[in-house]
């Protein structure tokens, strides 16, 4: 068979089914064990070893390094995990992806294809006729069962190089230049696995190209390394819109594949045969069952099992040797990422959710950092205002009123973005729980966005008092200062509520504590301003501007202790 357009249409198209496959395996395994998945990552990392065994367990599960390694750069920069705990992460990352390879081989070898049925026999009524997460698990088995397949029709579109002489001699040329030539191959291999998102469906594509002669086993091999640097670039992507930490995060990934790499190419004439030897050794298992597909001989079989241990066996031993040396990994990351000279107000507005493509489920924990980090912003509203209030300085007072006004701005954008990316995420399947919590951070975010917005309308009064030349009465300027400082104790709490990083586990009973100090605080003035009406010295002009400002802090102790309420899933 020639190769002409139909065919080139054939394997394009196998290879978008495979991508199409994974990603509903990837996503719905992510859907139906997506909160178990973040405990893990969370709580399974204190020592760089479990870190390894995590990030292990967790792609080979969910079948994406990429999400593994995106996740974990989303709690790098929540504070959720050290850089040297990450390291861990990402190299038993590296070693969960080749679980992948070996699927592939076993599809290619053993008529895995005629499972496919079978499987959506089981998964289709799953997806059908129930929801949650026997929908999702469902979603799982129809991916499995597409990957099978997308496979199937991957070898059956790859002509054998027999019938492409013409062309596979042009080829060759660039297939035996020795090192230079594997260079050449990692960066195609680089390349493919960037352009398709996938390091997975670039190596599928790799070991059909092999098998079908197309490539020298060592070119496949160089492709393979190749792949292992283009699927950093997924986490270095993730990593641009976070802090300095989650960008080393992300470096730290790229150093340990690009130094993985630099030691196999040189070491490949060695290292390949080693393996091919060992493969051959097993042969013997797999003679009655392997296929042999238009003619293709069982050693020319044998290179999707050769593929596959060369790339399981690189990563373990890329993992032993740089496993002592995390450290210099993050000092080596740390130089790359240098620290940066930051304004005072660098780190207002949105930062840890970006634009990137996740499951809710994996969304979550981005989303509730950014509403802590949103809690923030708003609480340090409260000490721009009360500053505000007592300076006496024209000029300190106009820079103050700016950054309110500047802040309040902020928020309105903040809650816009926050709403919109919730939006974005609520128009793919969703669960019930995370429905319910991605609600909750809706509500937290209106009454912060609320708050913000009394603080300015605040600023605007006293800006229109000191133009007026109106003046506070000592008991009223004591008043607010002691309401503006409970106020910081009440948002004191909200802060550590927001920063859990578990909701389930927060209590709301300081807030009420704080809220109640509130209340008796607002009783004593409400009497003291009635009965300063029929005092001498009553100034009519000064009381409005305090009576205003007392009742929009009273509205702002009620949105704060709502916050805590859509925490703790009462609202």
């Amino acid at each position: 068979m020639s190769i002409g357009l139909f065919t080139i249409l054939q394997i394009l198209g196998s290879i978008a089914f495979f991508i199409f496959g994974m990603k509903m395996m990837s996503e719905g395994i992510q859907r139906a064990a997506g909160s178990q998945l973040r405990s893990i990552l969370g709580t399974m990392t204190r020592n760089r070893f479990f870190g390894v065994l995590t990030g292990f367990f967790t792609t080979a599960l969910v079948q994406s390094s990429s999400a593994t390694t995106v996740m974990t750069v989303s709690f790098v920069n929540a504070g959720l995990v050290t850089l040297v705990e990450s390291a861990g992460i990402m190299m038993g990352a590296n070693i969960g992806t080749t679980v992948s390879a070996w699927i592939i081989s076993l599809v290619g070898q053993i008529q895995l294809s005629s499972l496919s049925i079978p499987l959506f026999i089981v998964g289709v009524p799953m997806i059908l006729f129930y929801r949650g997460s026997i929908k999702y698990w469902g979603e799982f088995i129809i991916g499995f069962a597409i990957l099978f397949l997308s496979i199937n029709f991957l070898q059956e579109a790859v002509p054998n190089i027999n019938d492409n002489q013409e062309l596979f001699s042009t080829l060759k040329q660039y297939a035996d230049g020795g090192l230079l030539s594997r260079m050449l191959f990692v960066v195609i291999g680089a390349v493919i696995a960037v352009v398709l998102q996938s390091s997975t469906a670039a190596m599928a594509i790799t070991m059909v190209l092999c098998v079908k002669g197309w490539l020298p086993l060592e070119n496949g091999a160089a492709m393979v390394l190749g792949e292992n640097i283009g699927t950093t670039i997924t986490a270095e992507i993730a990593s641009l819109v976070g802090n300095k930490a989650a960008r080393r995060s992300a470096r730290i990934h790229s150093i340990f594949n690009i130094f993985g790499v630099i030691w196999m190419v040189l070491l490949m004439p060695i290292f390949l045969p080693l393996i091919t030897g060992f493969v051959d050794q097993f042969r013997v298992i797999f003679e009655g069952h392997v296929r042999t597909p238009d003619a293709l001989s069982i050693v020319d079989e044998n290179k999707y099992f050769t593929l596959a241990a060369f790339h399981t066996v690189f990563n373990l031993l890329n993992v032993l040797i740089l496993i002592g040396f995390v450290k210099l990994l993050v000092k080596a990351a740390v130089w790359s990422v240098p620290d940066m000279e930051e304004n005072e107000d660098d780190n207002v507005g949105l930062k840890y959710i970006s634009s990137r493509n996740r499951t809710p489920e994996l969304a979550i924990i981005e989303l509730m950092q950014e509403t802590a980090h949103f809690g923030d912003i708003v609480s340090s509203m409260n000490g721009f205002t009360k500053e505000l209030m007592n300076s006496t300085e024209q000029k300190a007072r106009k820079k103050l009123f700016k950054r309110i006004e500047k802040y309040e701005d902020i928020t309105d954008r903040i809650e816009q973005e926050i709403t919109v990316y919730i939006t974005n995420l609520s128009n793919s399947e969703i669960t019930q729980k995370t429905s319910y919590r991605l609600r909750n951070i809706l509500n937290i975010c209106s009454d912060l966005e609320r708050t913000a917005d009394l603080y300015y309308q605040i600023s605007l009064e006293l800006q229109e008092k000191s133009e007026n030349r109106v003046y506070f009465l000592p008991y009223q300027r004591n008043n607010l200062n002691e309401l503006f400082d409970l106020m910081n104790d009440a948002f004191k709490v909200m802060k550590t509520n927001l920063s859990n990083s578990d909701y389930s586990k927060v209590d709301k009973s300081d807030a009420v504590e704080v809220e109640k100090r509130i209340t008796a605080l607002m009783k004593k003035i409400r009497g003291q301003i009635l009965e300063g009406i029929s005092q001498d010295g009553y100034n009519a002009n000064s009381t409005m501007v305090y009576n205003d400002i007392f009742n929009h802090l009273e509205k702002v102790g009620d949105h704060i202790l709502d916050v805590t309420e859509s925490v703790v899933s009462e609202v």
